[in-house]
């Protein structure tokens, strides 16, 4: 049996913790539950390289017992890294379309920084493309990744990477955990008659195509990010998802459900034991 924990969206900068106060406390954390996998589905901070250097930190912190692993979201990718490097970089603990199989198991857990192809927006009336690009020109903090290729050309991207995983890991008969950012279920989404933001605000959180392969494929169970609305897991046909992100907790933009940040982190983590069939 494996024991995993499941985060996300921890957002340390944006949260003004004390991170090397935080990281302990976190690492004491995990180790007292016997956590060996540790999943953070991206967002640390709005800097890749200091993304990376907390991972590479709470790893040392937490020794061979617990074994980081994490992928970036949109946030990490804001300043301190290039596309050609989130595509091709080895990284410390870094699973963008990469994969692990644990030890004495039949479980792969499958990692994939994940994009969006404008679908989940489809229902706004009278919008293009065009009109989905110069609104995320506008208002939303990945204005400032800089990519070679168009938003729904890296989706497609994304759906081959994923798709070659998902079939190498059916070939070696692996039960899969796939770990991404961006949201793969419309289930999750907001939509409203009377608030533009948040319907133009969701063509920039995810594919449905990505649930499609998914379920697809038959994958147990998927952990992404960047929605902070702390739902349930849910079982769509065999798959279960998680959502486990930490989010926001400010004056002016309150998302928690408790009084501190390790407090939210702790509500908010999902310990799993992973069992043999």
């Amino acid at each position: 049996m494996s024991r995993v924990a499941f985060t996300s969206d921890n957002h340390f900068d944006v949260n003004k913790v004390d991170v090397q106060v935080t990281m302990r406390a976190q690492a004491e954390y995990l180790l007292a539950n016997g956590v060996q996998v540790y999943l953070i589905a991206g967002d640390l901070f709005n800097d890749f390289q200091r993304s990376q250097q907390f991972v590479v930190d709470l790893q040392a912190l937490l020794g061979k017992q617990t074994q980081v692993y994490w992928i970036a979201g949109n946030h990490d990718m804001v300043h301190g890294i290039s596309f050609d490097e989130l595509e091709t970089g080895y990284f410390a603990g870094y699973l963008h379309n990469r994969s692990i199989d644990l030890p004495h198991s039949e479980w792969r857990i499958i990692g994939h920084n994940g994009w969006y192809d404008y679908r989940f927006a489809a229902g706004v009336p009278d919008t293009t493309i065009s009109d989905f690009q110069q609104w995320k020109r506008a208002f939303w903090i990945d204005r400032a990744i800089k990519q070679p290729m168009s938003d729904p050309e890296r989706a497609q991207l994304m759906l081959t990477q994923v798709t070659a995983q998902l079939a190498a890991a059916q070939a070696d008969h692996k039960r899969v955990i796939l770990m991404t950012h961006f949201v793969p279920k419309v289930d999750y989404l907001r939509f409203t008659n009377d608030n533009r933001f948040w319907n133009m605000a969701n063509a920039l959180m995810g594919s449905p195509r990505l649930g499609d392969l998914v379920e697809r494929y038959q994958v147990e169970r998927v952990l992404f990010g960047h929605l902070h609305v702390h739902p349930a897991p849910r079982q769509f046909k065999q798959t279960t998802y998680y959502d486990q992100a930490v989010g926001y907790g400010r004056p002016r933009l309150n998302e928690w459900q408790e009084t501190t940040f390790m407090a939210e982190w702790q509500h908010d983590l999902k310990i799993l034991d992973l069992a043999e069939k």
